[in-house]
């Protein structure tokens, strides 16, 4: 694109790449034919300024709201610095608003409740005049009061602001951090946010009205997109448990709640009865919604029963911000949802010396919530380096008229070596000594072998501390093991500890807290994928194979196969970060050559199966 071209567009730098002024050109010509789009674009190309570009430059023209919606924290930060540099580049003359989870941006000390229980935490602040941020931020009119008048005149100055920014900002003046964020979202055109913002229905009602958008005038960019079925279907999921009877149990008793204490006790009964039948080799079942219902309504009413732990609930989150009471009543309103899209499952596990009974109403269909938002749009943009194949994504998230992109990497080829090594297996029928041996010396001679720092990622920590076991003694480098549930200031720490110790290796799990979306840009020489993370055959599984079967005839493949390989290719990507980078992505699993398998695998990655990989690997570093 030449820079005419580019001007009109608002992208924020001089001239784009060459796969990138591709992606501008398809972005801009499909807003302007309000087409939907699902893009694979791999890391390097730029994908945030060449959607976000086009997508504003739309949306001034045709009085729009970009949504660019994102899990990620640095996204956040990456789309706001985009922003900035577009309104200086241009200066254009545009406002924007970036969002996180409400509870988040509360200055109250909220970050450790549920979302559930915040709602109701709130809401009760407000009705009752106690939150101080509110009552200096709006008036009973819910407009602006003086004070926040003022400091939006300067933050719109400012801004565009991260939400970081924006709560600091707010700490000064005693504001509320997402109320501000809503009065400054009434003029944005660009908004960043959580995919809950959009995909909620109850919270996309909540900041519409606050914002005054409407979803039929806003572009809906979707980054990370691998991510939203999962979010999806977990957002509809709700489970059961006897220990949260238990803990509910417990508040009763403790605010006087008798009538709830006696309710809760035969529902702890039922949760058993439910479950007599599951022993630890048949620990879960699929069971009928009337098969719990007509439990509960043996003993009362199921609505009446709602309805009293609802005002339990309530009065409970007055005095202590959350309620297991409250939770409980939501899942028994779910409970009564539909079949279509659903599994109901019972399980039952032993922790310790406890027995722990679960009821699940889980989710399997996530165009439940996706479908309704990119037909309403003006149009819908999804994306990521790992969407593909394209036309699964556009299929279980319910996209029509979608233009399917799929981008080459735009770094040199010659700097990656792409390798599978099919001698060796995970697959559970083969998981012994031996073989977890001979994995690990695998992994060793690689390591070794490689000038610099190594990832190994592996379908589970089991596995991965089976195979340590051999690995350990093997590897001649430091050795950094990733531990389960890392904060996220350890998670920094212990990257920064990986990168700055020279010749280390990491052994990390594929869905764990490095498997994606950590940038370490020429420290990874190596990556090695170790076995193919598969879901565990469960009935939830077994129920999302079954349910895509039949609504697409490919049940394996959407349901087992490709979420498998996308955790693959997404833990290869921490290796090659920018187009000096040099590195060899191994993905070490005789499955990776059978053909189902092998077919999943993105073709421009030129993948070659070899058993000579230690004379692969010498030449390709010229040693």
């Amino acid at each position: 694109m030449d820079k005419e071209a580019l001007k009109e567009v608002l992208f924020p730098h001089d001239k784009a790449r060459e796969i990138q002024d591709l992606m501008i050109e398809d972005v801009h010509n499909a807003l302007k034919s309000r087409q939907n789009m699902v893009l694979h674009a791999p890391t390097g190309i730029g994908k945030t300024a060449s959607v976000l570009s086009p997508a504003l430059s739309v949306a001034l023209k045709n009085d729009l709201t970009v949504f660019f919606l994102t899990s990620r924290h640095t996204q956040h930060k990456i789309a706001v610095s985009t922003l900035k540099q577009i309104k200086r580049e241009h200066n254009a003359d545009f406002n924007a608003a970036d969002f996180i989870g409400k509870r988040w941006m509360c200055l109250q000390n909220a970050e450790g409740m549920q979302s559930s229980d915040f709602i109701g935490y709130c809401r009760k602040l407000r009705e009752e005049n106690k939150c101080e941020f509110y009552l200096n931020t709006l008036k009973k009119s819910r407009s602006a009061t003086l004070i926040a008048e003022k400091a939006l005149a300067e933050l719109k100055v400012l801004g565009p602001m991260h939400v970081e920014d924006l709560m600091e900002n707010c700490k000064k003046e005693k504001l509320c951090p997402y109320e501000m964020a809503s009065l400054l979202g009434k003029e944005a055109k660009a908004i960043i946010a959580d995919y809950y913002y959009i995909f909620s229905p109850s919270i996309r009602e909540s900041l519409f009205s606050r914002i005054n958008k409407e979803l039929e005038k806003c572009i809906i960019i979707i980054d990370e997109g691998h991510n939203l079925p999962a979010r999806m279907r977990d957002l509809l999921t709700m489970k059961l448990s006897n220990l949260m009877v238990e803990r509910a149990m417990k508040e009763a008793v403790k605010f006087g709640f008798k009538e709830a204490f006696e309710s809760l006790k035969i529902l702890n009964e039922i949760l058993f009865e439910l479950s007599n039948d599951l022993n630890f080799n048949r620990e879960e079942k699929s069971v009928r919604r009337e098969s719990f219902t007509d439990l509960l309504n043996k003993n009362f009413s199921y609505d009446g029963l709602i309805s009293g732990l609802e005002f339990a609930g309530d009065e409970i989150r007055a005095q202590q911000k959350q309620s297991y009471i409250g939770s409980i009543a939501k899942f028994l309103e779910a409970w009564l949802g539909s079949d279509i899209g659903f599994a109901r499952i019972m399980s039952k596990i032993e922790a310790g010396k406890k027995e722990i009974a679960t009821l699940s109403y889980r989710c399997l269909d996530p165009s439940l919530l996706t479908r309704e938002v990119i037909d309403r749009s003006y149009a819908t943009i999804i994306m990521s380096g790992t969407l593909s194949p394209t036309f699964m994504y556009r299929d279980i998230l319910g996209f029509s008229n979608a233009i399917e992109k799929e981008y080459t990497s735009p770094f040199p080829s010659e700097n990656r070596l792409n390798l599978i090594i099919p001698e060796t297996t995970t697959k559970f029928t083969r998981r012994n000594n031996d073989e977890f041996e001979k994995i690990a010396d695998i992994c060793a001679r690689i390591a070794n072998k490689v000038p610099g720092n190594a990832a190994l990622f592996f379908p589970s920590y089991e596995l991965r501390d089976n195979i340590y076991r051999f690995f350990n003694s093997k590897c001649e480098k430091t050795l950094f093991i990733e531990k389960n549930g890392l904060t996220k200031d350890e998670k920094e720490q212990f990257l920064e500890n990986f990168k700055n110790r020279k010749n280390s290796v990491l052994l990390a799990v594929s869905s764990g807290s490095f498997g994606e979306g950590i940038d370490m840009p020429g420290i990874l020489k190596a990556v090695i994928i170790v076995g193919l993370p598969l879901q565990k055959p469960d009935l939830e599984t077994k129920e999302l194979i079954d349910y895509y079967e039949e609504k697409f005839g490919k049940g394996i493949d959407y349901g087992y196969i490709f979420p498998a390989i996308t955790k693959c290719l997404q833990n290869a990507g921490r290796c090659i970060r920018s187009e000096t980078d040099k590195g060899v992505i191994i993905f070490l699993d005789e499955r990776f050559a059978w053909e189902n398998y092998n077919r999943c695998l993105p073709k421009d990655m030129n993948f070659k199966i070899s058993l000579m990989y230690e004379d692969r690997i010498r030449e390709f570093f010229g040693k």
